[in-house]
């Protein structure tokens, strides 16, 4: 309130110079002020004691003064809920009943002024039906929309990050806590072929210190069985899923940035691992041991006991779902020496071709013709894994490490594959493989040759019996690079012959820079093959 409505007989007055304050007695002056109850009647008393003729405060101003929000008369302004119909009532209450030029909630003699300043400055409300003002209060309710929406949306990702990596899950495999988010990426939904038991591996590893620091970390963090390596068994069935009729081992180096791709022959004779008369490698997953489950775990307990290579982890496959796979990557492209016919009607042609689903599965179990058979056929199978190692790099160079990702997930979807790889797994390894060379990546067969084995049926059976020693140089070299080197002892292989008839395969590691220029092997020119149909 101003000094006009404390005292109007003050108004005309013109203002007096400051008087030097009388100093204070002991006795207690009457001027003086003594407080609520004390103080002399002409001065003000505070809330409740102030004379008649001055203002009291909220409650005991005179009728013909202002009271405040509640106590006003009918003709004065009474605040934002007081005001009687026909008058301005703030910035939510104008009636529409009004002029849109005349401005209430504030004394008129300022509505005018208040009329000029400009949007922006005041941000408020005119109620002012123009072209002008409705874009304003459009563009005005548009933004605020956004900044609200905006901000819920951050509010709600930031929340949904925290409880994604809060660590309120058990880890049933460690007994750890994990969050939400690497409980997802450690699922192993294809893991149909049942889990690994490393328990027994885990005691023998070996592990050489004088190569390697026992804290090496090699900053992958996956669950290894040796850290700096990640060795991962792969088997390709045939179409009954009896057999497997593809045995390769990928070990991943970490540590070096290298891949170590090692072949074994399906006709590999390991005696003590199968009940198939022919005691072929081929039939250990389904005639191995059978107090040995899941199937899966006597393969990996053959190839750890016999070639000494820890195995991580397993994929399988068929050779129906190797088409389908094939497919959704786009086919590989290869060059064919001479025209294949797998069969009657099922022709690949020579040249440069991007192989089908189809073609690649002709192309990988094509053996009828080669010189050598079945060891022709995995000299094919090295081309075309060079040839699908190539496609996948340039996927990733052309469309993105993403695109190649969601390759993964649609096989990983539609169950094209199963493995005891965990989701988040399968990414950690795919962005490591992107970075290896075709330089880096070198592909060996298991030394050995082809002899005859005679069975407890009486018959004869061709098979590829291992040689010992060549195969422990070979290991040492590419498969043990944090291992104690392996020696005779520490391997269940079988030689079933020691005066070898040749060594030829004894050395076959070729890199798969080296495939992707390589020829087909040779063809026996006393095998007829398949005639085309027309």
């Amino acid at each position: 309130m101003e000094n006009n409505e404390f005292h109007s007989d003050r108004n005309n007055q013109s203002p007096r110079p400051l008087r030097k304050l009388p100093r204070l007695k002991n006795s207690g002056a009457s001027n003086e002020y003594h407080g609520k109850y004390e103080a002399d009647p002409r001065e003000y008393h505070g809330k409740y004691e102030a004379a008649p003729h001055e203002y009291h405060g909220k409650y005991e101003a005179a009728p013909h003064e202002y009271h405040g929000k509640y106590e006003a008369d009918h003709g004065e302004y009474y605040g934002k809920h007081e005001a009687v119909s026909d008058e301005y009532h703030g910035r939510h209450e104008t009636s529409r009943r009004e002029p849109a030029d005349e401005y209430g909630g504030v004394p008129k003699k300022r509505a005018a002024d208040i009329r000029k300043r400009s949007y922006d400055d005041e941000c408020d409300y005119y109620d002012d039906d123009s072209d002008d003002n409705k874009k304003r209060r459009t563009k005005f309710s548009f933004k605020n929309a956004v900044i609200k929406f905006a901000a819920i949306t951050a509010t709600i990702v930031v929340i949904f990050g925290l409880v994604l990596n809060v660590p309120i899950f058990v880890d049933v495999k460690s007994g750890g806590n994990i969050s939400l988010i690497n409980y997802f990426k450690k699922q192993t939904p294809m893991a149909k072929e049942g889990e690994l038991d490393k328990g027994s591996i885990q005691n023998n590893l070996n592990i050489n210190y004088d190569t390697v620091d026992v804290n090496y970390n090699d900053g992958l963090d996956l669950p290894q069985l040796v850290e700096g390596q990640y060795s991962v068994l792969f088997l390709g069935f045939e179409p009954d899923e009896y057999n497997t009729d593809i045995m390769w081992i990928f070990q991943f180096d970490i540590g070096h940035g290298k891949l170590n791709i090692l072949q074994i022959p399906r006709d590999t004779c390991l005696p003590d691992y199968t009940s198939s008369v022919t005691k072929k490698f081929n039939s250990i997953y389904t005639m191995g041991n059978p107090e040995i489950n899941p199937p899966i775990q006597r393969t990996v307990n053959a190839v750890q006991e016999n070639f000494g290579i820890p195995i991580d982890a397993y994929v399988t496959t068929t050779c129906p779902d190797i088409v389908e796979i094939i497919d959704i990557l786009g086919g590989i492209p290869i060059h064919i020496d001479n025209e294949i016919v797998f069969e009657p009607k099922k022709v690949i042609p020579a040249g440069d071709v991007v192989l089908s689903g189809e073609q690649s599965e002709w192309f990988m179990r094509f053996r009828k013709e080669w010189l050598q058979g079945d060891i022709g056929r995995m000299q094919n199978q090295r081309r075309f894994m060079a040839a699908a190692m190539n496609k996948l790099m340039n996927i990733v160079e052309d469309e993105g490490r993403l695109k190649l990702y969601s390759y993964i997930k649609e096989i990983y979807d539609k169950e094209l594959m199963y493995t005891d790889l965990s989701v988040g797994d399968i990414g950690k390894i795919a962005d490591f493989a992107s970075t290896i060379s075709m330089e880096d990546a070198q592909v060996n067969m298991v030394p050995g040759e082809d002899t005859i084995f005679y069975a407890a049926d009486g018959n004869a059976y061709s098979v590829y019996s291992v040689h010992k020693q060549a195969t422990i140089d070979l290991l040492n070299k590419y498969y043990r690079p944090y291992q104690t080197d392996m020696t005779e002892y520490d391997t269940s292989i079988v030689e079933l012959i020691t005066e070898y008839n040749y060594n030829l395969y004894d050395d076959t590691g070729i890199t798969l820079e080296e495939l992707e220029t390589a020829t087909e092997p040779a063809r026996d020119p006393n095998v007829q093959g398949w005639q085309k149909e027309g």
